[in-house]
């Protein structure tokens, strides 16, 4: 099997993949049939995307701390488990967002678009769905939209739904509301098109987070699946993500 190995940069993650590049070899990811990294769940994110476009299975072990989108590490026996793993399909969204100069951003996130105010004020944030507004003013620390996989990070933190990976639904999460109160999100068909409008964006600015990219002072944000990508994570059977996402439910 040829493996295409990649780590952090932390001395525990190196050493690891000097260690496996001896045992199972190397090659480059032109030549791959897989991608194997070590690191955290922050180190797995940026190499899923890094390897985006390659569309490779990637199999992470975990080097870091929580390790929730990776699998236990273990040196020995790795062409088995490769062989046994088991696909989990992603797909990422796709933020558009347009700052109040009328200069236009896309990037794609794994995890969660995030609208988070810049300033002492709070932000004015109007939604709509498909066209149609279904928050006149959400007044607010910001808001977020959330995949199932992103729907147990900052989602969950933010008393979002955590979502089953096969629901076929997205979360959309106020985060720190002040007005309206009583309103706690949204669960949405995945096929939603999201549309979050900055009010007041020059005394209130805003920014949006697609994962670790940043768009300062936006006035408009347009999120939606990218079904044409598609992310193929390997786990060993008895670390499968949907029923991992299943269990975090039940834990009190």
């Amino acid at each position: 099997m040829n493996i295409h190995f990649t780590a952090s940069d932390t001395a525990d993650a190196q050493a690891a993949l000097k260690r496996l590049i001896h045992l199972y070899g190397h090659c480059p990811v032109g030549q791959a049939e897989i991608i194997v990294a070590l690191g955290g769940d922050g180190f797995m994110l940026e190499s899923m995307h890094a390897f985006m476009s390659k569309e490779l299975p990637i199999y992470g072990m975990n080097k870091g701390t929580i390790g929730f989108l990776l699998n236990n590490y273990e040196e020995e026996g790795l062409i088995e488990r490769l062989q046994a793993g088991e696909i989990t399909k992603l797909h990422p969204l796709k933020m558009t967002a347009t700052d109040m100069h009328g200069e236009q951003y896309e990037e794609l996130a794994i995890n969660e678009v995030s609208l988070l105010r810049e300033s002492r004020q709070t932000a004015k944030i109007q939604i709509s769905i498909d066209g149609h507004v279904k928050v006149d003013e959400l007044t607010c620390d910001g808001v977020l939209v959330a995949t199932p996989a992103g729907s147990t990070a900052y989602n969950y933190s933010a008393h979002g739904p955590i979502l089953p990976v096969n629901a076929g639904a997205l979360a959309l999460t106020p985060i720190s509301a002040f007005r309206p109160r009583r309103w706690r999100g949204a669960i949405l068909p995945r096929e939603a098109k999201i549309e979050l409008r900055v009010l007041e964006s020059k005394k209130r600015p805003v920014s949006a987070v697609a994962d670790a990219v940043e768009i300062r002072d936006v006035s408009t944000v347009i999120v939606e699946e990218q079904r044409t990508t598609t992310l193929h994570l390997l786990f060993d059977p008895e670390h499968n993500l949907e029923r991992r996402i299943l269990d975090e439910q039940f834990i009190l």
